[in-house]
C-alpha cells in the first residue's frame, strides 16, 4: 500500500512481483476487484479511478523502463497547455516498432540525461525537452503560449531552452521555437498579455520588463510591462481578469500605488489590441514608451 501511495496508486506486475505477490496472486486480486488493469501488466491498486497523474504514470509504465511521459501529455503535467484527455504520449530511448493500445509511443536514440525530469511523481521529459517537442506538433500561436507560460511558472529559462536547440533530437519545429525565443524573456501569464507584447515589439517599441515584480509601500506589486528607465507601465486589461468589482477595485488600489511610486499607468484592452492597434500605438509612444535601437 506504501509503495502504490508513492507511485499515483498504480503499479506494473514486476512492483507487484517485486513485493512478494506471485502471477498467480496477482490473477487472484484482478478477479476480486483490488487491482484493476489499466495497460498491459500495469494496474491501478484499490480501485479502478486513478488521477490523471495516475493515469499517466501508468502510460509510462506500459512503456518500459526508458520510457518518460513527453510531448502535449508533459506539456500539461508542468502546466504549460491545458490537458484535453488525448492518448497519453509517450517517449522511448529505442527506435523498435512495438506498439502500445491507448498510449501514443514516439522513439528517439536522442534522450539525454540533461531531457529527463521527474514531476509529481511521473518521469517527464525536462521543460526545455517538452518545449522542443511541442515545437514539433504545435502551430506559432500555441507554441508561443506555450512557450510563456513555462517563463512565467518559472521553470524554464531562455538559456535552457537554447541548450535544448542545440542538443540532438527531434528537428521539425525548431526554427519556429527559436524564433520565438528569440524574442527575449517574455513570461506572460495570458493570451491577452501575449498579444499585448506582440503589438509592441511589432510596432518598433523596446522590449519591456515583462511581470517582473517591485516592492512598492511595502507591498509586492506586478506589472504587466514595464520600461523602468521611463517609469512607463502598461497593463493589459482582459475581461476574463477584470470585469468583477474585486478585480476592478484591485486594479485601481495597484494603480494608485504605481502611480504614488511615479510611475506612469497605461491600459491596453482586447479591443484596443486587436481591433485598435494603430491607435493603440501611438497612444504608447505619446506617452514615452522607447523605441527599439
Amino acid at each position: 500500500a506504501r509503495l502504490a501511495a508513492a507511485e499515483c496508486g498504480v503499479l506494473s506486475l514486476e512492483e507487484l512481483r517485486a513485493c512478494g505477490l506471485s502471477r498467480e496472486a496477482v490473477r487472484v486480486r484482478v478477479r476480486n476487484g483490488r487491482l484493476h488493469p489499466l495497460h498491459r501488466g500495469v494496474y491501478a491498486v484499490g480501485h479502478d479511478n486513478p488521477t490523471l497523474e495516475g493515469r499517466l504514470l501508468a502510460a509510462v509504465k506500459a512503456c518500459g523502463p526508458s520510457a518518460v511521459l513527453s510531448h502535449v501529455s508533459a506539456a500539461a503535467l508542468w502546466g504549460f497547455v491545458r490537458w484535453d484527455e488525448r492518448r497519453p504520449e509517450v517517449t522511448v530511448r529505442s527506435l523498435g516498432t512495438r506498439t502500445h493500445p491507448r498510449v501514443h509511443v514516439h522513439r528517439t536514440a536522442h534522450l539525454g540525461v540533461g531531457d529527463i525530469a521527474r514531476h509529481q511523481g511521473v518521469p517527464v521529459t525536462s521543460p526545455a525537452r517538452t518545449l522542443l517537442d511541442l515545437a514539433s506538433l504545435l502551430g506559432p500561436r500555441p507554441l508561443r503560449r506555450a512557450v510563456r507560460q513555462a517563463q512565467a511558472l518559472r521553470l524554464v529559462s531562455l538559456g535552457q531552452i537554447a541548450a535544448a536547440l542545440n542538443r540532438p533530437g527531434p528537428r521539425r519545429g525548431r526554427a519556429r521555437l527559436a524564433r520565438i525565443v528569440a524574442t527575449g524573456p517574455a513570461p506572460t501569464r495570458s493570451e491577452l498579455e501575449d498579444v499585448v507584447l506582440d503589438l509592441l515589439l511589432r510596432g518598433g517599441i523596446e522590449h519591456p520588463a515583462v511581470n517582473v515584480p517591485l516592492t512598492v509601500a511595502g507591498r509586492r506589486v506586478i506589472p504587466d510591462f514595464r520600461w523602468p528607465r521611463e517609469r512607463i507601465v502598461v497593463e493589459a486589461d482582459g475581461a476574463a481578469w477584470h470585469d468583477h468589482r474585486l478585480a476592478r477595485e484591485d486594479d485601481a488600489e495597484r494603480q494608485a500605488l504605481l502611480e504614488a511610486h511615479g510611475e506612469r499607468v497605461l491600459r491596453v484592452t482586447w479591443h484596443q489590441a486587436i481591433a485598435q492597434p494603430s491607435e493603440t500605438l501611438r497612444r504608447l509612444r505619446a506617452a514615452g514608451t522607447p523605441s527599439a535601437q
